[in-house]
Parts: structure tokens; sequence; C-alpha cells
């Protein structure tokens, strides 16, 4: 019964979540299809460069303290003191590491629209740590709904400014300038009504704060610092890769394929943010709680995963030459490649904020790093040899590959999970994504696709007809 009650707050909270992240989605897609073919594969390119650097600098700035902030609030008495002093840390470093962001692409690039874009756009690391705080404060309190709306609205107001660039024709450095401007205004509508805690800006100033606390709470929590940041600099490393050693081109596919792949990963990670404060919760009653909850979610994950995979693979070649144009028909091709990774991407994810519930981020701060190793060992190499974006996208699927296989070991070693688990899940992936594909080749892709979704769901219901059966009639020895 109490799992049941848990359950519908984890599927209330993420599904609301998840419906407001379609809305988001599609509005910041339309926009970035706008801008797409809007401007000339340079600009566009150079729009990226400016962007990926500032996410790689946004990897760092927030120090990845969010789950440890999480954590704290469910444990700490005093609830204002923890938060005042978490905003004056986000702001400090917030400031700290746009400078940061400015040095490195001055240091990288000699293009002065690079660099003209980087000082604008490396403005949004001071207000997205100050979201930063606002986000986890509702996370912690499962309050999600109140940034989603704000996020919303944002990326509403961002589709409207996008449809004016059909009317009119502005240099993509003044598209930045006039970005900057809508990102204050979100940010004004966070501190006013994002969360339920009011912020008193005199206790704000007020609140304890020097370099030796700050250096204390580094220290202490210095796993979350790195997993925070390797987990985008995972992601936005490709990129930078691309720009030294392939065309400008590639850069362009490679956002196209990684904007696809992001808004597919939104899923499980909604999900995730409600199911961590459970897990978290669950841990302090014993791991045998946590446990089922785990065992709960895990399907779910799996099935969206290979759902998002038998997706692209599908119509992936059908809808981006139609969104992007002609100029990016290639493009499919290679975003196939890149969601090979959501085969593993929601059950790696689902497994991590388990290991962290556990207080095990350091085990998964090393997998984090080994991970992060392989994927630039693979990449250098391979692109040396075959100058191909297709080597970037394998090397993170193959270091994902390993990142799961460590998270497995680690959780049968901890008795979460049986070697029989284990085994049939990645049997399981196999067999199905080779149904998917002997279905496509017996009939159209379209049609494999369905045809393979439907008895896909035959079987998921047979066996959930069976176990809920067994439930209620338990066989009697």
């Amino acid at each position: 019964m109490i799992l049941k009650i848990i359950m519908s707050k984890i599927v209330k909270n993420s599904l609301w979540g998840i419906v407001a992240n379609i809305f988001q989605n599609l509005f910041y897609s339309i926009f970035f299809v706008i801008v797409a073919r809007k401007y000339s594969t340079d600009d566009f390119s150079n729009y990226i460069l400016a962007n990926t650097i500032y996410g790689f600098v946004l990897a760092f700035s927030s120090l990845g303290l969010g789950q440890w902030f999480i954590r704290a609030l469910k444990t700490t008495q005093d609830k204002e003191e923890l938060i005042h002093s978490f905003f004056k840390i986000q702001i400090i470093i917030g400031f700290v590491f746009y400078l940061v962001n400015v040095l490195i692409v001055y240091s990288i690039y000699d293009s002065w629209m690079i660099r003209e874009l980087s000082l604008l756009i490396g403005i949004n690391v001071v207000f997205d740590n100050i979201i930063y705080v606002i986000k986890n404060i509702n996370i912690a309190y499962m309050q999600q709904r109140k940034s989603f709306s704000i996020i919303t609205v944002e990326a509403f107001l961002k589709l409207l400014f996008g449809v004016l660039l059909f009317y009119t024709s502005i240099p993509i450095v003044s598209l930045a300038f006039f970005l900057i401007l809508l990102r204050i205004l979100t940010l004004n509508l966070f501190l006013n009504i994002g969360t339920t805690f009011h912020l008193n800006v005199s206790s704000l100033f007020k609140a304890k704060l020097n370099i030796a606390v700050i250096k204390e709470i580094v220290y202490a929590n210095w796993p979350f610092i790195i997993i925070g940041s390797l987990s985008v600099v995972y992601w936005r490393i490709g990129n930078i890769i691309i720009s030294k050693y392939l065309p400008l081109k590639d850069v362009a596919e490679y956002e196209i394929s990684f904007k696809l792949f992001s808004l597919a990963e939104t899923v499980p990670i909604i999900i995730s943010s409600t199911v961590f404060p459970v897990l978290v919760e669950k841990v302090k009653e014993g791991n045998l709680f946590a446990k089922n909850i785990f065992k709960m979610t895990f399907p779910f994950y799996a099935i969206y995963g290979l759902l998002s995979f038998t997706f692209i693979a599908t119509f992936s070649g059908y809808f981006i030459p139609l969104l992007f144009g002609k100029n990016y028909t290639g493009v499919s091709f290679h975003t196939i490649e890149m969601f090979l990774t959501m085969l593993i991407f929601p059950t790696a994810l689902l497994q991590a904020n388990l290991l962290i519930a556990l207080q095990m981020e350091k085990v998964d701060m090393w997998f984090n790093i080994i991970s992060l190793i392989i994927n630039l060992a693979i990449s250098f190499i391979g692109i040396q040899l075959f100058k191909t974006l297709s080597v970037i996208n394998y090397a993170i699927f193959f270091s994902f590959i390993l990142f799961h296989i460590f998270q497995d070991i680690v959780l049968y070693k901890q008795r979460l999970v049986s070697l029989k688990e284990i085994m049939v899940h990645y049997f399981l992936l196999c067999t199905t994504v080779f149904l998917y594909y002997f279905m496509s080749s017996l009939f159209s892709n379209y049609i494999g696709f369905f045809v393979f979704w439907t008895i896909l769901c035959f079987i998921i219901l047979f066996i959930h007809f069976r176990v809920s059966t067994f439930k209620l009639y338990p066989i009697k020895m």
C-alpha cells in the first residue's frame, strides 16, 4: 500500500513535468529549427560553439552540488540558513565562472564572432546558478511544477521571438543579446514566484559565508562537483573536438543530433528528479525499501530507452530533412548512431541515483571519470584514423556501456540486484533490438516499427497480467 502511494506521487509529479517539458521542448525545438534555417551554416556553427563553451563552463559553475543540497535540506534543521548560504555560493562562483568562460574562448578561438557571442551568452552562467538553487529547492519539496511553468513561459516567449526572425533580419550577435534580455525576465519570474520559499535579500547578504566556508563545503562534497561537471563535459566535449578536427558543417550536424538526444533524455531526467528524493528517504528506512522502488521503476526506464531508439531509427530519415532542410540530409544517420546510447542511458541514470542515495557518490564519481577517459581515448584515436563524426557517437556509446556494467557490479555486490537480473536485462535489450531490425527487414521501416511495438506491448501486458494474478492468487505449496 505504501509503495502504491509513493509510486502515485512519483507518477503524478513526473507526469506533470513530462507534459510541461513536451511543450517546452516543442517551443525550443521550433526556435532551434528557425535559427538553423535562418542563418548560414558558418553563423549557426559559431552560435553553437559559443553555446557549447557556455554549457561546458556551466557544468562546473554550480559545483555540482544540487544532489548534496537536496539531501542536506532533507536532514538539516536550519533550512533557511542553508538556502541563503547556498544562494550566496552560487552567485559568487557564477561570476567567477563567467570570467573562466571568457578566458577559455579567447584562448582557443580566434574568431571575433565566437568571442562576441560568448561574451553575451556566457552571462547566462550567473543567471543559471541562481535559478539552479530555486530548481533544487522545488525538487526537494516536490514542487517542480513551479519550475516547469516558468521555463515553459520562457520557451514560448523564445518561440515568439523566433517567429519574428521570419519577418526581420538581425545579426546573430544581436540575436544573442535579445535572448539575454529574455533570460533576465525568466530570472525575475523565478525570484518572485518560482518557489514557496521566501527569499529574503537582507538575509542573503547577511548569510555567513567566507572562503573558508566555501572550501569546507567543496572539500566535503567534491565528488558531487566532479559528477555534476563530468556529466555535461561528457556530452559537450564532442563538439569541441569536432570543431578542431572536422569541418564546421559537422559541428552543426552533431549539434542537431545532440539536440534531439537532449529532448529524448529529458523524460528520464524529469522522472529521476522525482525518484531521487524518494530513494533518499527510503534508504534511511533500509536498503530493502530503496530496492523495491528501484525494481518498480527500472522497467519503465528500460522500455523508454528502447522506444526512443526505435522511434529515431524509424522516422529520423523523414522528419530531420523536413525540419532542417536539404543541407542536413545526412544528419539522420548520425542521429541514429547517437541514439544507440539511449538504450543504456535511462537505466544508467536510475542506477546512478541509487548509488548517490546510498551515499556512494565517490564510486559514481570514479565511474564517471573512467567513462570520460574511455570516451576521450576512443574519440581522439578514432578521429585521427577515420576523420568522421561517427567516431564521436560510437565513443559515447561504448563508454556508456562500460559505465553501466561498472554500476551493475557495485549494485550486485550491495545485493540490490542479482546476477540473473543483470543478465536478463542485457539479454532482453539485445533481443528486442534484434527483433526490431528483423521486423524492419520483413516490412517497411514504418510498418516494422508498429508491428514490433504491437507485439512487445502484448508481451508486456501478458507478463503484467500473470504477475498481478500471481500476487492475488499465490500458488500454494
